[in-house]
């Protein structure tokens, strides 16, 4: 597994604790991701940004998202995929690294196949797909 792949993951899981507990504390979020410092090496300032342009821009984010989730609001998404969905929001809209936007839906989809439900995959690839094209 890549290492931007693990800082992903690591992002992820903290972005999923503060939906869960209801913060948006960054300091607390990146305090939780130090435990992967070491692991994540060169990658761990990635993680960071992640967790905390999710964290500084989650209204926006959240109004993007609910504008193409058709159907659903924000807060009827399972926690697992409403987080998928913001960081992935997050880094095509908001980051200056300026990732390829095909690997982050991919990125997304591979998170969503190992943290999620069978049909996530294709509800997160479906709206990040609209996202994307609406970008352009």
């Amino acid at each position: 597994m890549s290492n931007r792949r693990m800082a992903r993951e690591c992002a992820l899981q903290s972005l999923y604790y503060a939906d869960s507990a209801k913060t948006a504390d960054t300091l607390q979020l990146t305090a939780y991701a130090e435990d992967f410092k070491q692991e994540l090496g060169d990658c761990f300032p990635f993680c960071e940004e992640l967790i905390t342009g999710t964290a500084n821009n989650l209204p926006a984010i959240d109004k993007l998202v609910s504008s193409y989730a058709r159907n659903w609001t924000i807060n009827r998404m399972s926690a697992v995929d409403r987080s998928i969905l913001r960081m992935a929001t997050y880094e095509m809209v908001f980051s200056p690294e300026n990732t390829p936007v095909p690997a982050i839906i991919d990125e997304a989809i591979e998170l969503a196949k190992k943290y999620s439900t069978e049909n996530s995959s294709k509800f997160i690839n479906g709206l990040l797909d609209q996202l994307k094209k609406e970008r352009k």
